[in-house]
């Protein structure tokens, strides 16, 4: 089963951050059915991304695993236009019953909320403010 993090949803929900917000998604599949239960996911979740103005900005199968030992069988990057957005989505009761098909076919996920950050900024240590 994969736990979300309630304290890090409330995070979410109270960061003062209203522009757009990435997430990445990192998927394994359960064996017998997990990518097809996915696909199917995918298809039937999309007008709720896109009904909160969210869109997919890359998808793709991880290969070569050259440093770490997590391996994974998708990896995806969805943006929002904001974390409000996000929320509006997941907290809509279609969208719940939609989510179920994604628990079904994940063995294990992380999905971490991602700001864009500037260069300068990281080198300045500002994007840890």
């Amino acid at each position: 089963m994969i736990q979300s993090n309630p304290d890090q949803f409330k995070a979410l929900k109270h960061n003062p951050n209203d522009g757009p917000v990435v997430m990445l998604n990192l998927l394994k599949f359960k064996p017998d059915g997990g990518f097809e239960t996915y696909l199917q996911y995918m298809q039937e979740s999309n007008k709720y991304v896109e009904g909160v103005g969210g869109k997919m900005i890359f998808l793709g199968k991880p290969n070569e695993l050259l440093y770490g030992d997590e391996t994974w069988d998708l990896m995806m990057l969805v943006q929002y236009p904001s974390r409000a957005k996000f929320l509006e989505m997941s907290n809509n009761p279609d969208y719940i019953k939609v989510h179920e098909l994604r628990e079904k076919a994940a063995e294990k996920a992380v999905l971490y909320a991602i700001d864009q950050i500037r260069f300068r900024d990281l080198v300045s240590q500002n994007f840890q403010k």
